[in-house]
C-alpha cells in the first residue's frame, strides 16, 4: 500500500465499491491506479479503474464508473464530490480538511516527514565509487559518489536496511606500479637513480608522498631489498591515497560503513573456497591449461577464464569471491554501481551469483553513463588547476558541493549527461539548485518576518482553499509516494524532479497568496503553517540528495 493516507482511504473505498457492485471482480487497493489530474478542474484525484475493468466485465466503462460512484462511501473516502468524465474517468474532489491534514502531519513529524516502512527492513549492500587508490577521484567517480550516496539516503528513508560499501582495489598491478613509482621518487631524493615503470605514476602527489616518507624515515629505506621496498611503498602509498579519497568524499558529504580491501580476500584465503564451490557444483572445466567457468549456462555470451595458464587469477575471480563474501554477510540484495564501460560485466557476475546458489535478482548492477563537462558550449576535459582530468576537488572549488551533487542526480543516472558549468555557477532561476535553495531561503524569511510580527503558525486550516494552496498541499502529500518510488527504482532524479515541482508550486503560491497580512491574522497564521510544512518537506527532500537547505541567500 502507498504510505499516503489520503490516497489509501480513497483506494480502499474504491476497492470496496467495486467488490460490492461486481461479484466477478476481487480487486485490492494495490491494483487501483490514482493520479493527480494536470488540470485541477478535473478534481484532486482521478482513477481509470472503470476502463481497466471493461475487459473483465464486458460492460461499457461509463456504466461501470456510474455503478462504482453510486455505491462509493464518500464519507470514508473523504470525498466532497465525484464526477464521471470522458470515456469513464472518475474524478474526486476531496474534502478540505482531508487535504489540509497533511500540514499537521508534516509539522508533527518535522525531519522525519517522508520516512516510510516501504522497504520492510530488507538488507541491501550498496557498493559505489570503489576507485583504485592510486590518485585523485575524477568526474566519473564524482557522479558515482553523488548518485550512490543519494540512493542510500533515499532507500534508508524508505525503510530499507542499507550498508554503504567501498571496494578498495589494492591487490592489482596498478598498486605495484604505484609502489615502484614511489620507490623511484624516494631514491631520487638521495640522488639514487631508478627508472619509473612505463605505466607508473608521474603525478605531483607521488613526489609529495616520497618527500613525506623521507622526512619520517630519513635514508633508512635505501637499505631495503627490492622485495621489502615494494611491500613497504605499496602499504604506505595505498594508505596515503586512500586517506586522500576518504577526506575528499567526506567533504563531498559521502560516507561509507565498510571499506573492503581486495587484499583481504587473499590474506583471508577467500578465493580458493569460492572457486571450489563452483567446481563442486560442476560449473568449471579445464581447457588449454586454464580453468574456465561455464557462465553460458546462465545466459552469458561466452565462458570465462578463472585461472590463467600461468596459474594467476583473472580480474573476474576475486570479484566472485568478493560477492560471495557479501552474500555470506547476510544481505538480501546487492547493488553495484558501475561505470558505462562495465556493461559486459552484468551477465557474467549474475552468472556467478546464480552458480553460487542465489537468485539472479539478488544482484543488481546499475550502470552510470558518461558525463561531459560543458562550459560556453565547449567540452571541458582538463582541470584549470592542474591541466589533468577534472577532479572532485576542482568541482567543489569551482561550483561547490551543493550544485555539483544536485546536477549529478538531476538526470537519470543511466543516460549520458552534459554538465553545464556555467549554469551550475549562475545565480538565476534557470539554475535548478539555486531555484530550489532560493525557495527554501524565502520560506525562512517569511517565518522570520512573521515571528517579528508575533504571528504563529495555526493548528486549524479551514481558510486554506485557494487553488494554489491546494496544489501545494497535494504535492506535499505525494512526498512519501515519491520516496518509495525513487527507492524502489534507485532513481534519485525522481527526488530532484519532486524538488523542482515543489519549489515551482511554492513560488506560484507566494505570487498569488499574501502570506503575512496583519489585517487578517487568522488567514496569515494558517498560511504560515502551510509555508512551514512546505519548508520542512523541501529541506527533507534536499537532504535526500545531500544538498543543503540555506536559511538566507
Amino acid at each position: 500500500m502507498a504510505e499516503n493516507k489520503l490516497e489509501n482511504s480513497l483506494k480502499i473505498a474504491i476497492g470496496q465499491s467495486v467488490n460490492k457492485c461486481f461479484e466477478a471482480v476481487d480487486i485490492t487497493p494495490e491494483n487501483i491506479m490514482i493520479e493527480i489530474p494536470k488540470d485541477s478542474t478535473h478534481g484532486d484525484y482521478s482513477t481509470n479503474i472503470a476502463m481497466q475493468l471493461t475487459r473483465t466485465l464486458h460492460k461499457n466503462p461509463r456504466e461501470i464508473a456510474t455503478a462504482i460512484v453510486d455505491s462509493l462511501d464518500q464519507e470514508a473516502a473523504h470525498v466532497e464530490k465525484v464526477e464521471i468524465a470522458g470515456p469513464g474517468f472518475i474524478n474526486f474532489f476531496m474534502k478540505n480538511d482531508a487535504l489540509t491534514s497533511v500540514i499537521t502531519e508534516v509539522l508533527s513529524e518535522k525531519d522525519n516527514y517522508g520516512q516510510t516502512h516501504f522497504g520492510e527492513g530488507k538488507k541491501y549492500n550498496v557498493e559505489f565509487v570503489s576507485a583504485n587508490p592510486t590518485g585523485d577521484l575524477h568526474l566519473g567517480h564524482a557522479k558515482g559518489a553523488a548518485v550512490g550516496d543519494s540512493i542510500c539516503r533515499i532507500m534508508t528513508k524508505a525503510g530499507y536496511d542499507v550498508t554503504r560499501e567501498y571496494y578498495i582495489n589494492d591487490a592489482g598491478k596498478q598498486i605495484t606500479n604505484l609502489a615502484l613509482s614511489l620507490y623511484s621518487r624516494y631514491l631520487a631524493l638521495f640522488d639514487i637513480e631508478r627508472p619509473i615503470p612505463e605505466d607508473g605514476y608521474m603525478g605531483q602527489d607521488v613526489i609529495d608522498i616520497a618527500k613525506s616518507i623521507k622526512e619520517k624515515e630519513g635514508d633508512a629505506l635505501t637499505q631495503l631489498t627490492e622485495e621489502e621496498a615494494i611491500a613497504y611503498f605499496r602499504k604506505v602509498g595505498t594508505e596515503h591515497e586512500l586517506q586522500k579519497i576518504k577526506d575528499i568524499l567526506k567533504e563531498f558529504r559521502v560516507s561509507f560503513d565498510v571499506w573492503f580491501s581486495e587484499t583481504s580476500l587473499y590474506e583471508g584465503n577467500k578465493i580458493e573456497p569460492a572457486i571450489n564451490k563452483l567446481k563442486e557444483k560442476g560449473y568449471t572445466y579445464e581447457q588449454d591449461g586454464a580453468l574456465w567457468f561455464r557462465t553460458t549456462d546462465f545466459g552469458d555470451d561466452k565462458d570465462r577464464v578463472l585461472i590463467k595458464t600461468d596459474g594467476s587469477y583473472t580480474y573476474f575471480t576475486p570479484d566472485i569471491a568478493y560477492h560471495l563474501s557479501k552474500m555470506n554477510r547476510g544481505y538480501d540484495y546487492l547493488v553495484d554501481l558501475l561505470g558505462a564501460d562495465h556493461h559486459g560485466y552484468i551477465n557474467r557476475m549474475k552468472a556467478a551469483i546464480q552458480a553460487l546458489g542465489y537468485n539472479a535478482d539478488q544482484l543488481n548492477i546499475d550502470i552510470l553513463q558518461m558525463v561531459r563537462m560543458v562550459e560556453n558550449g565547449e567540452v571541458v576535459k582538463m582541470s584549470k588547476r592542474t591541466g589533468n582530468a577534472v577532479t572532485i576537488r576542482d568541482l567543489i572549488d569551482d561550483i561547490g558541493v551543493d550544485a555539483t551533487r544536485y546536477f549529478f542526480v538531476a538526470k537519470a543516472a543511466n543516460t549520458p549527461f552534459d554538465f553545464d558549468l556555467g549554469l551550475a555557477k549562475s545565480q538565476s532561476n534557470e539554475n535548478p539548485v539555486y531555484y530550489a535553495q532560493y525557495a527554501h531561503a524565502r520560506m525562512c524569511s517569511i517565518m522570520r518576518s512573521a515571528a517579528e510580527k508575533n504571528i504563529e503558525p495555526a493548528d486549524h486550516f479551514e481558510l486554506i482553499n485557494n487553488p494554489k494552496e491546494i496544489e501545494l498541499l497535494k504535492h506535499i502529500n505525494e512526498f512519501k509516494n515519491t520516496i518509495n518510488d525513487a527507492a524502489r527504482t534507485r532513481a534519485p532524479h525522481k527526488i530532484a524532479n519532486y524538488i523542482q515541482k515543489l519549489a515551482q508550486l511554492f513560488h506560484s503560491f507566494y505570487g498569488d497568496c499574501h502570506v503575512i497580512d496583519e489585517e487578517n491574522k487568522d488567514l496569515s497564521s494558517q498560511r504560515l503553517a502551510l509555508v512551514e510544512a512546505t519548508r520542512i518537506t523541501l529541506a527533507n527532500a534536499l537532504n535526500l540528495i545531500g544538498v543543503h537547505a540555506p536559511e538566507k541567500m
